[in-house]
C-alpha cells in the first residue's frame, strides 16, 4: 500500500533527524509498522510478502532522503522485521527472504552500494534470528537467496552485481558469527530463482558467484572448501527447485570455485577440488577444467 510506505518512510525520516541514529531508528520504526498493518491484514501468504516489500521500500527512500546510511537502515529493517514478524505469529524465514530481496532492489533503485547493503543485511539477519530464537543457518540462507534475487537478471552487467552482492554477504556473515556455508548456498540458490532458466549466462553468473564466495571466504579467514561445496550444493537446490539440468548447474559452481581457489593457492585448489567435485547429494559433479596456482 502506497499508504505504508509513505508512512514508514515519514516516520523514518523524523526519526533520524531527531536522533542522528540509523539502526535503531529504523528497527523499532519497522517492528512497530509491520506489527500494526500485519495485525489488520494477516501474517502468511501475500498479505506478509507486500507487507514487507512495502515496508522495505519505506525504510530505503526515507533514509535516503535524509542522507542516512542505507546499509545501516537496512541492518535495521531486517532486525525489525524479524522482531515484527515474531509478535503477529508470522513467518520469519520468508518475511527475512522478501524483506532482503525488496531492500537490495531498492538500494539499487536510488543508487546505493549494494554490496554494503547485502553486508549488513546479512549481519542483521544474523542478529535478529538470534534474537527472537528462529534457527540461524535457515535465516542466513534466506537473507542470501534473497539478496541475489534482489538484483535480478543476468548478463556481464548484473554477473559483476552479484559478485559483489555475494561478497558482502559473506562478510556480513563473517563479521558477525554467522554460518558461511549458508551464504554461499543461498547466493547460488537466488541465481536459479532469480533466473528461472539455465542458459550460458546463468551457468556463467553461477560460477562467477561461487568464485566470489570463495575469495571472500579466503579474504576472512574462512574455509575455502566449506563455501566451494555450499555453492554446489546450493546449485543443485536451485536447479532442482526451476526443473533444469543439475548436473550442468553443478558443474558451473564447481568450476568457478576452483577458478578462484586458483588465485588463492595450490592448498585452496586441493581444499576446493576435494569438497565440491564428486557426488555431492546425488549429483556427479565435474569440473570444466584442472585449476593449478
Amino acid at each position: 500500500m502506497k499508504a505504508l510506505v509513505e508512512s514508514v518512510k515519514d516516520t523514518v525520516v523524523a526519526t533520524i533527524k531527531g536522533t542522528g541514529e540509523v539502526v535503531n531508528a529504523v528497527t523499532e520504526t519497522v517492528s512497530g509498522s509491520l506489527t500494526t498493518a500485519l495485525k489488520g491484514t494477516g501474517s502468511v501468504g501475500k498479505a506478509l510478502t507486500d507487507t514487507v516489500a512495502d515496508v522495505a521500500s519505506g525504510v530505503v527512500k526515507g533514509t535516503s532522503q535524509v542522507g542516512g546510511d542505507l546499509g545501516l537502515a537496512t541492518k535495521g529493517a531486517v532486525i525489525g522485521i524479524l522482531q515484527g514478524t515474531k509478535q503477529v505469529g508470522g513467518e520469519a524465514l520468508d518475511a527475512v527472504g522478501s524483506t532482503v530481496k525488496n531492500l537490495v532492489s531498492e538500494t539499487a533503485a536510488v543508487g546505493g552500494d549494494v554490496g554494503n547493503a547485502a553486508r549488513q543485511a546479512m549481519e542483521g539477519t544474523v542478529e535478529g534470528a538470534s534474537q527472537v530464537g528462529i534457527k540461524g543457518i535457515d535465516a542466513v540462507t534466506a537473507a542470501a537467496t534473497g539478496a541475489i534475487e534482489g538484483v535480478g537478471g543476468v548478463g556481464a552487467a548484473a554477473t559483476g552485481t552479484v559478485s559483489k552482492v555475494a561478497r558482502g554477504l559473506i562478510q556480513g556473515a563473517s563479521n558477525v558469527g554467522g554460518d558461511l556455508g549458508a551464504a554461499a548456498r543461498g547466493s547460488v540458490v537466488g541465481v536459479l530463482r532469480g533466473t528461472r532458466e539455465l542458459t550460458g549466462e546463468t551457468t556463467q553468473t553461477i560460477s562467477s558467484t561461487a568464485s566470489s564466495v570463495v575469495k571472500a571466504t579466503a579474504d576472512v579467514g574462512g574455509d575455502v572448501g566449506v563455501t566451494a561445496k555450499a555453492a554446489v550444493q546450493g546449485a543443485i537446490q536451485g536447479a532442482k527447485e526451476i526443473g533444469v539440468d543439475t548436473a550442468e548447474a553443478a558443474s558451473a559452481a564447481a568450476t568457478g570455485a576452483l577458478e578462484a581457489a586458483g588465485d588463492i593457492s595450490t592448498t585452496a585448489v586441493e581444499q576446493v577440488r576435494n569438497a565440491a567435485t564428486g557426488v555431492i547429494d546425488g549429483v556427479k559433479v565435474v569440473a570444466k577444467a584442472p585449476f593449478t596456482k
